[in-house]
């Protein structure tokens, strides 16, 4: 795959000194799906209006599919469909007329079979002839992410696309994503669910105070930052760790019936043969044996714990 936006050392400075972005490289590949996470002003909205031409970089520069989001604004805005965060619709305008009129905007001429099979997609056919003003705050939401993919653009920006919406919304916009990551539409996300991100990006972007920590394959992150867990429950209960076992790192739990050990996955050896022998020799039985990685959410905060 080649990068369909690429960000070279982007820098945005505010007058009153604030530095919101700080150097930020980063390439976007074709069809990609890229989940973007950090804390609240971390720098990820400033980012993301950055590349949709909503804000001017202080230095560096930005393309999507080759246009430089400055000097060929118009060509790269083309491209780019945004989910924000905020709901700014126009409150007595219908829906179905709000979302045309968003195709109209990128030069598209109109295509009624395209805007039924969006807002199908989106449980709003329905709702086509109702004013902005008689939606719930779901529904408007709705609304956005329809006006966001109605001009059928290449980049779609999800910024926090699902925060404080119903369960049957999120189960929507996640298929919606799904076909379009099949049709190769390149898709960063910013999300608090990091369950989510989990579940469907290719890469993982981790960013705070306007700085990239790192872009890595999802499943490489996991492995490579991820710590194993293996829970060892025992056939009798113990009061405390046995002495001959304290050089590794356990902790008992369930009233003594469980030692849980924690493991490096990067480690050479991982100890789990030399503990188990241990064990055996310590008198203890074992009933079962379970294993669990660490997971996203669990290295995302150690990671900006690191960089606080």
């Amino acid at each position: 795959m080649s990068a369909i936006v690429q960000i070279k050392d982007v820098r945005k400075a505010y007058d009153d000194g604030f530095e919101a972005l700080k150097g930020v490289n980063l390439d976007i590949e074709e069809g990609e799906i890229l989940a973007l996470l950090g804390p609240n002003g971390a720098g990820k909205t400033t980012l993301i209006s950055t590349i949709c031409g909503i804000v001017n970089p202080t230095s560096g520069s930005i393309t999507v599919g080759g246009h430089d989001v400055v000097e060929g604004y118009r060509e790269a805005r083309k491209l780019i469909g945004l989910v924000p965060q905020d709901i700014n619709l126009q409150p007595l305008e219908f829906v179905m007329n709000n979302v045309n009129f968003s195709r109209g905007l990128f030069g598209k001429p109109r295509n009624d079979a395209l805007t039924e099979e969006v807002l199908r997609d989106l449980s709003l056919w329905d709702k086509r002839n109702n004013r902005i003003n008689e939606l719930s705050g779901g529904m408007k939401r709705r609304v956005l992410i329809a006006k966001a993919l109605i001009h059928e653009p290449r980049v779609l920006f999800l910024d926090e696309p699902t925060a404080g919406v119903d369960v049957e919304l999120r189960k929507d916009m996640w298929a919606v994503v799904e076909r379009l990551r099949k049709d190769g539409v390149t898709i960063i996300l910013t999300t608090h669910y990091i369950e989510e991100a989990e579940a469907i990006a290719d890469r993982i972007g981790v960013i705070n105070k306007g700085e990239i920590l790192l872009v890595e394959e999802k499943e490489a992150l996991m492995q490579r930052l991820g710590r194993k867990e293996m829970r060892i429950e025992l056939a009798e209960g113990v009061e405390r760790v046995p002495g001959a076992l304290s050089g590794y790192d356990l902790s008992l739990e369930g009233n003594g019936h469980t030692l849980v050990y924690s493991y490096d996955t990067r480690g050479e050896r991982t100890g789990i043969t030399s503990l188990l022998k241990d064990m055996q020799a310590a008198g203890l039985v074992l009933r079962d044996v379970q294993t669990s990685q660490s997971s996203l959410e669990e290295i995302f905060v150690s990671l900006v714990k690191e960089n606080a």
